[in-house]
C-alpha cells in the first residue's frame, strides 16, 4: 500500500498543544498525520478487530485507488463496514496515518480494550474519514475549501482500524525520491 502526504504536512502527537487546545488521548504513544486524500493505492488489512457502535467487525480488509474505497471485506461485519464507509462522500477516504511502536505498554498488554483512545496506542493506525487541520502547515487558518485543495479530507467519520504487526515495515519515500525504512519489526527504526 502507498500513502502519499499532502504538501505542508506535519506529524503531531497527542499531548501536544495545537494552539486550540490539547489533543485528548491518552495515554498517547501515537504520532499521526493526514494522507493526501487523493494519494492512497493499494489494499490494506486490519490486524484487530474493530468495535464500532457496540458492533464488532473482524477480519477485514480495503482497498483503495486514487485515495477512495474502491472495494472491501468483512468475515464479520461487513454491514456495519459498509454504513461506515457510505455515511458521506468524505468517508469512502482516509484522513489519518498513526504511527505506533509494536511494543508501546498498551501493546504489550494484549488486550483488546474495545474503547479506541486506548486501542489506537497500541497499533499503528488508519482512520477513515475526516482529517486533521493541524496536520497541515497553518491549518487551522485555512478554510474548509483550501484545506481540501491541499488533500485534507473532510466528512462526518473519523473511525480508527489498526493495522500494526510484529513484521509492519513502513518505508519513506523522500522528496529526493529516496526511500528509508522508518519502521521495521513493527517498531520505529534507530538513527
Amino acid at each position: 500500500m502507498s500513502i502519499g502526504l499532502p504538501r505542508g504536512y506535519l506529524f503531531c502527537s497527542a499531548d501536544e498543544d495545537t494552539g486550540r487546545g490539547n489533543i485528548v488521548n491518552m495515554p498517547t504513544e501515537e504520532v499521526f498525520t493526514s494522507p493526501d486524500r487523493l494519494r492512497v493505492n493499494g489494499r490494506v488489512y486490519a490486524s484487530k478487530p474493530l468495535l464500532h457502535n457496540s458492533n464488532m467487525i473482524e477480519d477485514f480488509w480495503l482497498e483503495f485507488k486514487d485515495g477512495k474505497i474502491v472495494d472491501y471485506d468483512a468475515k464479520k461485519g461487513k454491514e456495519i463496514l459498509k454504513g461506515i464507509i457510505e455515511t458521506d462522500e468524505g468517508s469512502h477516504y482516509l484522513g489519518e496515518v498513526a504511527l505506533v511502536d509494536y511494543t508501546s505498554p498498551i501493546s504489550l498488554t494484549n488486550i483488546l480494550f474495545k474503547n479506541t483512545l486506548y486501542d489506537e496506542n497500541a497499533s499503528c493506525h488508519l482512520a477513515i474519514g475526516e482529517g486533521f487541520p493541524e496536520c497541515i502547515e497553518g491549518g487551522f487558518d485555512k478554510s474548509k475549501e483550501e484545506l481540501l485543495a491541499l488533500g485534507l479530507n473532510m466528512s462526518h467519520e473519523h473511525v480508527d482500524f489498526f493495522i500494526g504487526t510484529n513484521d509492519l515495515e513502513i518505508k519513506a519515500v523522500l522528496q529526493n525520491g529516496r526511500e528509508t525504512v522508518i519502521m521495521k519489526d513493527g517498531n520505529f527504526v534507530e538513527v
